[in-house]
């Protein structure tokens, strides 16, 4: 029988001695930091072309629509593969899979910046999608290994607050260089620091101390696997868990990845720059937000309520955004912030998948949780761009800011079923 929980990862039975040296210490840091900072650099992609609107519009002559399917394009693949990734970086090890999966993300930016027609901007944004599904889990299996058990919550909540450090630089920093020097050499400098990080990776990572048993590269049990996922996907508390997860995720996705900047230029007059810096303080209220709401609910020991609160939360700022015009900008900046800082109550749901699921498919419902929870952003990132298109006879993007509150009502709806489903979540 195999040793693996059913997320593929095994449990960190042999923890460091009391006793290790600083210099081991140290370097368990620097194996955990790499792949903190590879799924930065992931989250980073993810929310890039949000100060990119304008200028692919115009490149590619394409509408709303197809400009949410570009961004989105990231997610598909990267949905796809959360689920098995946790059992293939326990059968290949993260060193191995991080290394390449940086690879193909590096050669995709590449591949977007170098595209002269759509079609190839397409297949450089699902490489970069692929590439970039590695980061999270693996710092989440390097942790388990290389840290002991009682500093995995930390270091989880560590890496979120890396990805989204970098999705704040990813607003106003990346938004001057564009200015400055165009979207293309911006992609190809994401591509140059891509291939950095893996050499680092695959040169410094390794699997497990050597105080553990090492990664073979076999093992992988596909009867396990499949069945635990399949009594996962099957158990209805799974799929509430997740919608109630999807819908909280997705403003942030949705305005902070890709439309609230263009909405704050238009709707304020502002400069790019400008309106991606106070764009990112949506991420800044996630990343404050997340660890706030996780450690309040391990205080209450209660996950439903802080779901129920953090989704009416979020359903009153985009109801007050959408539904009242001319709100003075430092107004609006502050619904973002509320909205990212409620949003991050998030991070519950995977708390109450440990506390009300059998063990036996814990692993594998937090794989569908956490995949779905990402996927908010592949549909409504599109949904929102169509929406933009029906509303402008012409298909010209001339966006007026009532045609975007407009548009977000469909973030509204899908917030709101959300909540009505928190009520209906299942606690001990």
């Amino acid at each position: 029988m195999s040793d693996k929980n059913d997320a593929g990862f095994a449990p960190n039975e042999h923890l460091f001695p009391a006793g290790r040296s600083k210099p081991e210490k140290r370097y368990a840091w620097l194996v955990w930091a790499l792949a903190a900072i590879s799924f930065g650099y992931a989250f980073f992609h993810r929310v890039a072309p949000s100060v990119m609107v304008s200028d692919l519009m115009a490149e590619f002559a394409i509408g709303g629509a197809m400009l949410g399917t570009l961004s989105a394009l990231y997610f598909y693949p990267y949905v796809l593969l959360q689920i098995p990734l946790g059992a293939l970086l326990e059968t290949f090890g993260t060193r191995m899979l991080l290394t390449c999966a940086l690879g193909l993300a590096a050669a995709g930016s590449f591949l977007f910046g170098l595209a002269a027609q759509i079609d190839l901007a397409y297949l450089g944004r699902i490489l970069i999608g692929v590439g970039c599904s590695v980061g999270f889990l693996g710092s989440l299996a390097l942790a388990r290994r290389w840290f002991p058990v009682h500093q995995f919550g930390f270091l989880s909540g560590m890496s979120m607050f890396v990805a989204m450090t970098s999705g704040m630089v990813a607003q106003a920093p990346l938004a001057y260089f564009v200015d400055e020097f165009g979207w293309r050499s911006s992609l190809f400098l994401l591509g140059g620091v891509g291939f950095g990080l893996a050499v680092l990776v695959f040169g410094l990572v390794r699997n497990a101390p050597s105080s553990q048993p090492q990664i073979s590269g076999t093992g992988f049990d596909k009867v396990a696997f499949f069945l635990s996922l399949r009594r996962a996907a099957t158990h209805r508390e799974v799929w509430k868990i997740s919608f109630v997860a999807l819908t909280l995720s997705g403003p942030m996705l949705t305005l902070g990845g890709l439309w609230g900047t263009p909405y704050l230029i238009v709707a304020y007059d502002l400069a790019r720059p400008q309106a991606a810096f106070l764009m990112s303080l949506l991420l800044f209220g996630w990343a404050v937000g997340a660890p706030a709401m996780g450690w309040l609910s391990d205080k209450l020991g209660r996950r439903k309520p802080i779901l129920i609160a953090g989704s009416f939360i979020v359903c009153l700022m985009l109801f007050s955004l959408i539904f009242i015009p001319h709100l003075p900008l430092p107004t609006a900046v502050t619904i973002f912030i509320i909205i990212g800082f409620s949003g991050g109550s998030m991070v519950t749901s995977f708390a109450l998948v440990r506390d009300v699921l059998p063990d036996t498919i814990t692993g594998a419902a937090i794989g569908i949780v956490n995949a779905l929870t990402v996927a908010s952003g592949a549909v409504l990132q599109p949904v929102v761009g169509l929406l933009l298109d029906l509303q402008t006879a012409d298909n010209t993007a001339s966006y007026t800011e009532a045609v975007f509150r407009q548009a977000f009502c469909a973030i509204l709806v899908t917030t709101f079923a959300g909540l009505l489903v928190a009520f209906r979540l299942r606690e001990k």
